[in-house]
């Protein structure tokens, strides 16, 4: 028979040994630094030089120019797409590149794992790419049609109303979307780590690092040209740039603009399922940086920022195949200093989140 002291001497020693491997655990899962800054974000890369070598572009993004005036001065701005005052459409060819993560540890993230009920697969049948979805938004129907396109017609809606054929889409030569190979990223250590900045285990990758392999791979794809849009999507994976964490960016290469965006599968977190896919998206169509960036009285045409500190980044449920959506809110143009009345029920965001007045730097 064991004594008393025999027993608390095990005790002890099995609690000593339970700390020990709970710790190593947390160390070798989540290696966010108690002073690591983490701040949920979106940013945009200013557009660049097209890479050495790049030959010249035999065509380039659809785009169309506009302007309006504030406190009397005359604001121009760039956009994807035709002219609304045209009553003409565009079809954007899109490519989606899966993005598979594999951390100097072994962990691995891939947007194509589950088949069906994998990221990619989500992502394709969302609002975002879907045309089943009727937008109506304070009692006026914007149509069925994509989120983004939706969103653009609302935008403008005191011209499109009387222009049914207006329309920003994202598709291919058959309506589809492209999905070329999956591409593998095996992130040196220096570039990539776990965390758990939200309270569920993510990959974390340098931007800088990711930004530079896709940029290269860019110019390795005969299909990939400027008048596409190639899309980028990671799966639980932030990226970094002096903390964490960043959900999602959009950038220009020369003429050579694309998007990146991480689709978290933890509902209620950070860049859940695709709304960080609908921030970016939105924010190149209405300020895609080629030619030249937008120019307005708060700035670049970034349509999705002003609404990051205001609420849940994907508070706006759709119920698609099964699955429910959670998207942006996005800003209309009377935010950065247009009249009011060229938005739909003169709102200043799609979603109507209640905004009063323009930014700051347009008071």
């Amino acid at each position: 028979m064991k004594t008393h002291s025999t027993r608390l001497g095990l005790l002890m020693a099995l609690t000593l040994l339970t700390v020990f491997c709970l710790s190593a655990f947390v160390f070798a899962q989540d290696e966010n630094s108690a002073d690591e800054k983490v701040t949920a974000r979106f940013v945009v890369i200013p557009a660049k030089p097209a890479l050495p070598g790049t030959p010249e572009p035999a065509s380039t993004l659809q785009e169309w120019n506009g302007s309006f005036t504030y406190n009397n001065n005359k604001y121009n701005f760039v956009m994807v797409g035709a002219d609304p005052s045209t009553n003409q459409g565009a079809l954007i060819p899109t490519i989606m590149i899966p993005v598979k993560i594999v951390l100097s540890g072994g962990q691995t993230y891939d947007p194509i794992s589950g088949g069906p009920f994998s990221a990619l697969a989500r992502t394709i049948t969302s609002p975002v790419f879907d045309h089943t979805t009727d937008y109506t938004q304070g009692g006026v129907d914007l149509g069925h049609t994509q989120y983004i396109d939706a969103f653009q017609r609302g935008n403008f809606w005191s011209i499109v109303q009387n222009n049914p054929n207006s329309h920003l889409l994202l598709g291919g030569p058959n309506a589809g979307i492209t999905i070329l190979p999956e591409l593998t990223l095996n992130v040196p250590a220096q570039y990539g780590k776990t965390g758990s900045p939200f309270g569920h285990v993510v990959g974390e990758v340098d931007i800088n690092y990711f930004d530079q392999q896709i940029s290269n791979y860019m110019t390795q794809q005969q299909q990939i040209q400027p008048n596409t849009f190639p899309i980028f999507i990671v799966n639980d994976v932030y990226l970094t740039e002096g903390g964490c964490c960043i959900g999602g960016y959009h950038s220009a290469n020369g003429a050579q603009t694309y998007a990146m965006f991480d689709y978290d599968d933890h509902p209620g977190v950070f860049s859940q399922d695709v709304s960080a896919l609908s921030h970016e998206v939105g924010e190149w169509a209405d300020d895609p940086l080629y030619p030249n960036q937008n120019n307005t009285p708060c700035g670049i045409l970034e349509v999705g920022d002003p609404l990051e500190n205001n609420r849940n980044y994907g508070a706006f449920p759709y119920t698609l195949h099964n699955f429910t959506y959670n998207l942006q809110d996005l800003t209309f143009i009377g935010y950065f200093g247009a009249p009011l009345s060229t938005s739909v029920n003169s709102w200043y965001t799609f979603q109507d989140y209640g905004f009063t007045r323009i930014c700051q730097n347009g008071s």
